[in-house]
C-alpha cells in the first residue's frame, strides 16, 4: 500500500509520522506529494487530485481517497478501529463532508492547531 500525503500540511505530517510509529511491518509505503521528484516517480498519477485529499493506492492499483483512505491505512497498521466509526452509513456522509472541508482549509485549521506555517520545518522528515 502506498500512501499520498501533503508533506506542507503540518497535521498531515504529523498523522503520517503516527502512522508509521504503527506501522511495525512496514506495511505502507509514505509518500509526500510535495517532494520535487514526485511527479516524475509518479507521472500516471494527477498531482492535483491528489492534493485535493489523501490518497492510497492499494496492491491491486485501486486508489482510495479522502476518510476511505485514512480507514485503509490505519487498518493496515492494526488501528483501523479508530476510524471505523466514520465509515458507518449514519456517519459517513457528514464526516465525508468535514474531511472536505478540512481538506480544503488545511493549512489554515493546521496553523490554528500547531501554530505551524505551511511548509517544511523540521518535522518535515518522517
Amino acid at each position: 500500500m502506498i500512501i499520498f500525503y501533503d508533506g506542507h500540511c503540518p497535521l498531515c505530517r504529523k498523522e503520517m509520522m503516527h502512522l508509521k510509529h504503527y506501522d511495525k511491518s512496514h506495511a505502507i509505503q509514505f509518500e509526500d506529494i510535495q517532494q520535487d521528484n514526485f511527479s516524475q516517480r509518479f507521472n500516471e498519477l494527477d498531482w492535483n487530485e491528489l492534493n485535493n485529499r489523501i490518497h492510497v493506492q492499494q496492491d491491486d492499483g485501486s486508489l482510495l481517497s479522502g476518510l476511505d483512505a485514512t480507514h485503509a491505512a490505519w487498518k493496515a497498521v492494526g488501528k483501523g478501529w479508530l476510524y471505523a466509526p466514520l465509515r458507518w452509513p449514519l456517519i459517513r456522509p457528514v464526516a465525508n463532508t468535514a474531511y472536505t472541508l478540512f481538506a480544503k482549509h488545511r493549512y489554515k485549521i493546521s496553523y490554528w492547531l500547531t501554530g505551524k506555517q505551511r511548509g517544511c520545518d523540521k518535522d518535515c522528515n518522517l
